[in-house]
This record gives C-alpha cells, sequence and structure tokens, in this order.
C-alpha cells in the first residue's frame, strides 16, 4: 500500500502569495545529464498578506543543492531546510527587498515524465505548466506570483547550437572550447508556468507579420532540419490567426518576436510559453502526403489557441489553478470561432459538439465529474479535462449567446482593460460582462460551481382553436460527488418554428415576431407560449446546441426525418438525423435482446437515399450528414452498457444501408473520387470527405467489388487523407491482402513518426475479431516506445478509449492490459499513466461482471507501492 495518502488541496483555502518576487535572472549551464542552474530572486514581503510569520518556503522537486546565499551571504544548513517537495528558509527580511542566490543541478535526461527541463531525442526542452517549473530550481511556483524573467543560456555550440527563451535576444557570444551563450529577457511579467527554454540542433523557417498598427513581428519556427518541408501550413496559420484575433478582438501581438519549437515527446498537444511555444509536432509538421485534412484543420485551430493565449492567459491569467477554465475554456471558445470562420461553421459546431457530448458528458456522469471551476484536487494535471475546456468553452458560448456578439465583444474589451497584467478569477471574467453590458449574471455563475450534465424536458401542447403553441419545460440535473442537489442554472434556449411545408413558420412572442428567438430558461419549470399559429409547427429546439445540455423530447420517427429534411439550422439538421438513428438502433437492440430478426425501418433508407441525392455547396457537412452516432455516443444512452449490442445494431444499419443504396453510394464515390492532392480548399476537402464516407460504407458488403475498390485507393492515393481512408477500410474488414497493406504502409512511412502512430492507432481501433491480439504483438514491436506520449496514446489509448467492442470484452482482458499499462506508465509519465486509467472510471455503467472485473483492476492499481499522485486520484475518485 501507499506509505502516506496524497494531501487534498482546497479552493477555499486560497491564501495570497506571502512573498513576491519582483525579478528573476536565470543562468543555465546546459548538458543532457548535469545541467547547472543558476538563480537570482529579487524578492519582498508580500503587504497583502496574512501570514505573519517569517520563514520563506520554495516549491522544489528533484533537485541537488550545490549554494544558496541570503543578501550575498552563504547560508548555513540551519538556516535552511529542504524535503522531497520545498526548501524552507527560516528568516528572511521582513521590512525591505532581498537576494537570494540558489545553485542547483538537475539531470534532464532521467526525466521521463516529461515535466520541468529534459530530453527529447537530443533536444534539451521544458514543460513548465502546471508545476514543472519547480523541478528546474526552487520557486514560487504558483500563477498568482508574476515576474520578470531574465535569462541565460550556455552550452556546447555543437550540440546545442540553437538556444532559445522567453522574450527578446539581448546578447550572445562566444566562450572557450567550442561553448556559447545567448541572453534573453521578457519584458512582460508572468508566472514561472509560462517559462520556456529550448536548446538543440534546429533549423529555423522564418517569416514576418505587419500588424494592424504597422509594427513588424518576426515569426520563427524551429524543427530538426528533416521537418524543414512540413512547416508552410503551420507558419500560414500562425500568420491567419494573428490577423483574426486583430480583426475579431482588436488584439494585436506585443513582442517583436513569435517563435514556435516542435518536439516528438511532448504531453500535451502545445503550451503557450509567453514568445516562445513548445509544441508536439503533431500540431505543427504537416505536407499533404504525411497529414488529413484532419491533420491540417487541427494544426491551424491548436496554432491559433495558443497563439489566442498571448492574451487570453498571458497577459491576463490565472490567480490559482482551480481558475483553470478562466483561460483555457475562453480560449478553446476563441479558437472553435477561428476554425469555424476558416472552414465551415456547421462542421466545426457539429464535430465540437460530437465531442463534447461523447465524452464530456461522460466524464460529467461519471465519479471524476467536477464543475469547469474545481474545489479540490489532489494533482492539478488531473483537471486538464474536457470539463475544463470543451465545458469551460461552451459556458464561455452560452455569454456569448445571451449578450450577443456585440455584448460580448463589449466585455472582452473591458476585461482586457482592466485586468491586463494581472492574475485573476473566472469571478473576474463575469464582472466584467455585466459591467460592460448592464446586466446581472448571478445565476449564470452557478454554470462555474455545478457539476453534471443538466437535462432539459421539454412536452408540447396546441391548440388549434387558439392558435396557441405551449412549450414546457423543466430543468434538473443528476447528482454528482459532493453535489446531491443542484439549483437551477441559466439555460439559454435558441428555439425556431417550422411550418408543416418546412418554411419557417413566424414566432410570434409577447406580441412581437420573430424567426428564431432565445428564451431564458431559469427556473425549474416555465411555459412559453407562441400564439397566432394558422397550424400546429414542429418545434427546432436548442439550435446550435445553445446550451451543454441532455434535450429529452419526444420525436416520433416521422418528425425527426421531417427535420432532417428541411431544418435551417445546420446543427439541428444533423441531430435530427442522429437521433433517428439513435431510435432505429434502440429498436434494434431491443430484438437483439428478444432474440427477434432484425429489419431496417424504411423511412431511414428513405432519408438516407435523400441525402445521398443533394447536391449542396458544403460537402463535409453531407458527409457529416451521412455518419452513423459513434458507439460511444450511443453507450451513453444506455443505462447499462451493451457493448456488444451497440455494436452488432450499428453494423447491421450501416451495412443494410449500403446494400439498398449500392448503387447510389457508388455514384456518389465515383462523382467525387479524383487526385486533388495538394489541394485544401473547401471543396477539395469536401469531396474527400464525402466520397471517403461512401467508402466505409461500401466496405461494409465485404465484396470483391469493395475490396477493389478500397485497394485501388490505397495503391493510388497521393495524400495521406485517401490513403489512411483506404487503409482503415481494409483493416476493418476481411480483406484477403490486408496484411500486405499494413506492411506496405509501414514500409513506407517508417522514417516518419506521426504517420506510424496513425498505423498503430487504426489496428488498435479495428472492430475485427483480432484485434486483441494484434495490440498485444504491436506492443513489442521495435517502433513502439514507452517513453514517447504520441506513441502510448496511438495504441494503448485507441485501444481502451476508441475500441469499446474489444477493450469491454467479456473476458477482461482489456482491463488486465491497461492496468498492465498504466502501472508500467506509473514511474515513467505519471501525467500519461493517469490519462490512461480513465478507460476504468467508467465502470458503474456496465454489467455486473463487468463492474467486478474493472474494479479488480482500480483495486490492483491503488494497492501498488509507489503510485504517483497522478494516478493515486483518478484510480481511487473511480472507487469512491
Amino acid at each position: 500500500m501507499r506509505d502516506a495518502t496524497p494531501q487534498t488541496v482546497y479552493l477555499k483555502d486560497y491564501t495570497p502569495p506571502e512573498y513576491l518576487i519582483d525579478s528573476v535572472e536565470l543562468n543555465f549551464d546546459l548538458d543532457e545529464q548535469n545541467t547547472l542552474v543558476e538563480s537570482r530572486l529579487c524578492m519582498r514581503r508580500n503587504p497583502q498578506s496574512t501570514d505573519p510569520g517569517m520563514s520563506l518556503i520554495l516549491a522544489g522537486e528533484d533537485l541537488e543543492l550545490v549554494n544558496i546565499s541570503l543578501d550575498g551571504k552563504p547560508l548555513a544548513e540551519a538556516d535552511f531546510a529542504i524535503t522531497p517537495e520545498a526548501m524552507t528558509l527560516h528568516r528572511v527580511p521582513q521590512d525591505r527587498p532581498f537576494v537570494v542566490n540558489i545553485e542547483n543541478r538537475i539531470n534532464p535526461k532521467a526525466n521521463t515524465a516529461l515535466e520541468g527541463l529534459y530530453l527529447s531525442g537530443s533536444m534539451l526542452c521544458t514543460q513548465c505548466e502546471a508545476q514543472g517549473f519547480r523541478k528546474i530550481t526552487w520557486f514560487l511556483d504558483r500563477p498568482d506570483v508574476m515576474t520578470r524573467f531574465k535569462t541565460t543560456l550556455t552550452a556546447d555550440k555543437s550540440q546545442y547550437p540553437v538556444l532559445l527563451s522567453n522574450g527578446n535576444k539581448i546578447g550572445q557570444g562566444e566562450l572557450e572550447h567550442n561553448r556559447h551563450w545567448v541572453g534573453w529577457e521578457d519584458p512582460f511579467a508572468k508566472p514561472c508556468y509560462l517559462f520556456a527554454l529550448v536548446a538543440g540542433q534546429l533549423a529555423c523557417v522564418a517569416d514576418n507579420f505587419t500588424t494592424m498598427s504597422g509594427r513588424q513581428i518576426a515569426l520563427e519556427i524551429f524543427v530538426e532540419q528533416h521537418n524543414v518541408d512540413k512547416c508552410t501550413h503551420a507558419m500560414q496559420s500562425l500568420k491567419n490567426a494573428m490577423r483574426w484575433d486583430e480583426e475579431t478582438y482588436g488584439l494585436e501581438y506585443d513582442l517583436d518576436l513569435y517563435m514556435i519549437v516542435a518536439v516528438d515527446h511532448f504531453n500535451m498537444g502545445a503550451m503557450e510559453n509567453k514568445g516562445l511555444n513548445v509544441f508536439n509536432t503533431k500540431f505543427v509538421l504537416a505536407r499533404p502526403d504525411t497529414a488529413t485534412d484532419s491533420d491540417y484543420e487541427h494544426i491551424e485551430g491548436v496554432i491559433g489557441h495558443e497563439y489566442f493565449h498571448n492574451w487570453s492567459g498571458n497577459r491576463i491569467t490565472c490567480r490559482d489553478w482551480f481558475q483553470l477554465s478562466l483561460k483555457e475554456g475562453f480560449t478553446v471558445f476563441r479558437d472553435q470561432q477561428f476554425t469555424g470562420d476558416r472552414t465551415s461553421a456547421a462542421v466545426k459546431r457539429i464535430e465540437d459538439v460530437n465531442a463534447l457530448r461523447t465524452r464530456q458528458f461522460a466524464e460529467d456522469a461519471g465519479p471524476l465529474a467536477h464543475p469547469i471551476r474545481p474545489e479540490a484536487y489532489i494533482e492539478i494535471n488531473n483537471f486538464y479535462t474536457l470539463t475544463v475546456y470543451e465545458k469551460g468553452a461552451e459556458v464561455v458560448r452560452m455569454l456569448h449567446t445571451l449578450l450577443g456578439a456585440a455584448g460580448f465583444r463589449k466585455g472582452c474589451d473591458l476585461y482586457f482593460a482592466r485586468h491586463d497584467g494581472q492574475a485573476v478569477t473566472c469571478e473576474d471574467f463575469i464582472n466584467a460582462m455585466e459591467a460592460a453590458n448592464g446586466v446581472e449574471l448571478n445565476q449564470f455563475r452557478r454554470w462555474y460551481s455545478q457539476a453534471g450534465t443538466p437535462v432539459l424536458t421539454v412536452s408540447q401542447q396546441f391548440d388549434t382553436q387558439a392558435q396557441q403553441l405551449r412549450l414546457t419545460m423543466q430543468q434538473s440535473c443528476p447528482p454528482t460527488p459532493n453535489q446531491p442537489e443542484k439549483a437551477p442554472l441559466h439555460i439559454p434556449v435558441k428555439l425556431g418554428l417550422l411550418a408543416p411545408d418546412g418554411s419557417p413558420a413566424p414566432i410570434v412572442l409577447d406580441g412581437r415576431q420573430h424567426e428564431e428567438i432565445t428564451l431564458n430558461l431559469t427556473q425549474s419549470e416555465q411555459t412559453f407560449v407562441f400564439d397566432k399559429l394558422a397550424r400546429q409547427p414542429v418545434v427546432s429546439l436548442l439550435r446550435g446546441f445553445s446550451a451543454p445540455v441532455n434535450l429529452n423530447m419526444p420525436r416520433s420517427l416521422e418528425e425527426l426525418a421531417f427535420l432532417l429534411q428541411h431544418d435551417s439550422d445546420t446543427f439541428n439538421r444533423w441531430e435530427a438525423g442522429q437521433q433517428l438513428a439513435v431510435k432505429v438502433i434502440f429498436d434494434l437492440i431491443e430484438d437483439l435482446h428478444q432474440q427477434r430478426p432484425l429489419h431496417l425501418n424504411a423511412l431511414v433508407v428513405k432519408a438516407f437515399n435523400g441525402l445521398l441525392a443533394e447536391e449542396g455547396d458544403d460537402l463535409s457537412y453531407q458527409a457529416l450528414l451521412l455518419a452513423l452516432p459513434d458507439e460511444s455516443y450511443l453507450a451513453g444512452q444506455m443505462p447499462v452498457i451493451d457493448v456488444d449490442a451497440i455494436h452488432h445494431a450499428r453494423e447491421f444499419v450501416k451495412t443494410t444501408l449500403a446494400h439498398d443504396l449500392l448503387d447510389d453510394f457508388e455514384r456518389v464515390y465515383r462523382i467525387h473520387h479524383r487526385d486533388e492532392s495538394g489541394k485544401f480548399s473547401a471543396d477539395a476537402i469536401g469531396r474527400r470527405r464525402l466520397k471517403n464516407a461512401c467508402l466505409s460504407y461500401l466496405n461494409q458488403l465485404e465484396s470483391g467489388a469493395s475490396y477493389a475498390l478500397a485497394k485501388a485507393q490505397f495503391e493510388q492515393a497521393r495524400n495521406m487523407t485517401d490513403q489512411i481512408a483506404a487503409l482503415s477500410a481494409i483493416v476493418n474488414s476481411h480483406h484477403p491482402d490486408k496484411a500486405e497493406c499494413l506492411d506496405r504502409f509501414y514500409q513506407q512511412w517508417q522514417r516518419e513518426a506521426l504517420v506510424i502512430d496513425k498505423w498503430f492507432a487504426l489496428q488498435a481501433s479495428s472492430h475485427m475479431p483480432d484485434t486483441f491480439a494484434t495490440v498485444q504483438r504491436l506492443m513489442q514491436h521495435p517502433a513502439f516506445d514507452m517513453h514517447t506520449p504520441n506513441r502510448v496514446r496511438a495504441l494503448i489509448g485507441a485501444f481502451s478509449q476508441a475500441n469499446p467492442l474489444h477493450f469491454h470484452a467479456k473476458n477482461g482482458e482489456g482491463y488486465r492490459f491497461l492496468a498492465d499499462q498504466v502501472l508500467a506508465l506509473n514511474t515513467l509519465n505519471p501525467q500519461i499513466a493517469s490519462r490512461m486509467v480513465t478507460g476504468l472510471a467508467q465502470w458503474r455503467r456496465y454489467d455486473g461482471k463487468r463492474q467486478e472485473l474493472m474494479k479488480q483492476q482500480l483495486h490492483r492499481i491503488v494497492a501498488t507501492e509507489a503510485l504517483s499522485k497522478d494516478v493515486y486520484e483518478i484510480a481511487s475518485k473511480s472507487l469512491a
């Protein structure tokens, strides 16, 4: 068992820092195993401190002390104490500024957790958010301590010719023995989590950007030499983001230099360090033959996200880590807006909501549920969650809906003006929105403190004589850990009405006529009355997914088919198709349970026939309309998840559609199948998405013709989108050439790590019977590396999180496998290990046998010696 239970940190216990750091000078003598760090901290007592003590406590982990002095005088051993997590200076001046000098050693090569300063290949780099800086040197490692950094890097010139840090370069020079130095200074105060350092043999791709005020900004992307030809899209994405932020929010970049570095070993997607963003290579490198259309869009979105953080995260940062959604939820909303403007707004909204409802709603419904502003944590890295990010973005989106685009912009302008250079709270953000718009948002604040997904139940009554529609809405929210009872929320509900012919029906409310309105649901139950309706309309509710809720509104199959055909709201039209498929699939699941023969409702075939006949402008949207609900989303709708029945019923629908609409799928495929490699226009991307959606359906037929079609596309593809789509079809079938195609793909791309990640993930997520044996075999593959987070996510993550059929095998082999890997990762990389544990967190949602098997593995994990805080928190909460 563990020696001691890790301590919980509570929001209610927040106190201001006892000391402040006015400036810090850092000197690094870089070496992959023996880096020497010298820090000079200019400090003073915080006048807002409430602690009368005279000691100074600096956070620090895995550090070897060399020297320490106070105001130039070396300290004796009796003057300070060191524990595994901190250094305490017993007496420091209280009435004047003072200087602490610390010299310590660290071993980047031994740092497999990838926090602090670590080695990625031959490159040294840092990751300091949330609490990685304490693994570099002793410091006040908390976001509300903001200071100005001056950094000098010294290293062997051959091994580390490029030396980078935050801010502006202020000097460089040559030293004896083939060594050199570079000095950096950041003019903006920042918390230490935004510090960055990179050293290595890197090539630079350079460009520039002219701001709206006419300033010239140098743009530099640093990558390993063999990746230079994959940076064009990232650079253009950065310039697109800079221009968009100026035009949409009036925000201009503030330094003279903006740098991005791509590294192979990275726990996250990217990090917004001031002026020096460190990125996972996955979100920088792209070439048409190595990256899919989705990769291109994700790269632009993540580049935008980290750039937007310059204001919503850096210039204004979090007071404490409980406020994480202040920067992340806001910035996710901003990057969603950006991507929607740059691509298809309809497709972007649907993709975001689909991910939210599939994964975040599951988080809300399980033992790990928490508000977007949590009340407590054991390990802050565990709260970089879908709730904080994605639900946090939905809460910001609701503010945008309630205030309107102009009102939201006014609120943002005031927020940036009020709090520039400060570490603030979610409350400060809401206060700015209220003050700028003259509104009161007290009830809306509950979204920040209440966990769980609200359920919106709607009933309707139509009075033919009075020509009146009455909509009654009830809101409720299931209990979540530590929150058994919930207060009503302020829920914006966008609504439209459709006449029987499919045209918009005018909405008359309070004597005014509208085509679309936003209703404010603020009570547990409210009734809204609509007058002057000659015939009963079809209600289009929660348009654009105007609030992150589960909508419970009885609909017939015919009504859903009507909305799928006529609704002018692109989200609700797609949603009608999804719910039509959901109802049909659940009817088939009941047939399976009752051992009745399966038949597909003709209404579904007719609806899909209509979709295939469309000739709309947005082909990417048309491809989404053809997609069936994910198995994970379907699982979220069942009180007790039956993974086998879900898979078989969904496959039956897909196969039957392919059989009944064979000619239509082939026709649409042939129309849009063409070589447009290197073209990323909306039309070209849409054609690829639509034809590959058709290929996926045709693959269900397991026929000689479908095998030949997939093989031909695989062999002829000149872009990764088409090649991986064809390989996916082959892998998820009994294709006779499957092994040959997998081997050819590997041989072709074995030197491209990100492409091989796709190769691993495709096999790990396959629904074919031999998948678990394949995953076990791939664990021994020479290209698999437990030290590389991307590779772990591609194999172990894909199997446990994207393959419900085989991960939840009745014999429990998937659960044992995952627990084995979690324990192996626990000592290597606790952050990645804790993310893997979440695959077991939803054990209560399954049948009794699976529950016991999953609990056994969670108990086994918790009982392990030397378990990291990261893994302990997730595993123990899952069992609580």
